[in-house]
């Protein structure tokens, strides 16, 4: 399988969104220009914010579009388009409902599960082939709590959990940008001793 080219963050742009559970995708892609030395510069004709990092000797380009959630796609379709990257060579970082707060997989292709951003990139895609790197955030526990908690900020302990989740998505990310992604999960899904 193809290696990664392109690692997209899911978010909301501004101050109020920062930190939020939402935004577990732009924390990731945050923290890897941050390990990695990248800055992040406003991309107007790609809607969104990006840089260029090496990992493992493998230029990789790090999107945060600029758009509300809802319409992450047309950043995302821009990106693609412009740097000539295939789908399939693209990872989503995206905040998850349905995994337990510090939990972070690797996926490849499927649905949206309801995650706005995902829904969005598939419409103009057409499809969802695509790699997706699902960061936990938990869930409330009741459907008339999510939007609330999913806007929210994280507690201390919560927020701690969802770090570690990113950093242990880090330390795989090599194999996933060579194409060993069965390795990567592999490593990503075993839980520590």
């Amino acid at each position: 399988m193809a290696g990664l080219r392109l690692i997209v963050g899911l978010g909301n742009p501004g101050p109020e969104h920062t930190r939020t559970r939402h935004n577990a995708g732009f924390w990731f892609v945050d923290a890897l220009a941050d390990r990695l030395g990248g800055r992040f510069g406003l991309e107007s004709k790609l809607f969104g914010e990006t840089c260029k990092i090496d990992v493992a000797g493998t230029p990789v380009w790090l999107l945060k579009p600029a758009t509300f959630m809802n319409l992450s796609g047309k950043s995302v379709t821009a990106a693609l388009r412009y740097w000539k990257i295939e789908p399939e060579e693209m990872l989503v970082a995206h905040d998850e409902l349905d995994l337990p707060t510090g939990t972070a997989r690797l996926k490849f292709d499927g649905g949206h599960g309801g995650q706005n951003g995902l829904r969005d990139i598939t419409r103009l895609l057409g499809h969802g082939k695509y790699h997706r790197l699902r960061v936990g955030i938990g869930h409330p526990g009741h459907k008339d709590k999510v939007t609330p908690w999913v806007l929210g900020r994280p507690g201390r302990d919560d927020e701690a959990a969802i770090l570690r989740a990113i950093a242990d998505s880090e330390d795989v990310l090599p194999l996933a940008v060579a194409g060993d992604f069965n390795e990567a999960m592999k490593r990503l899904h075993t839980p520590r001793a």
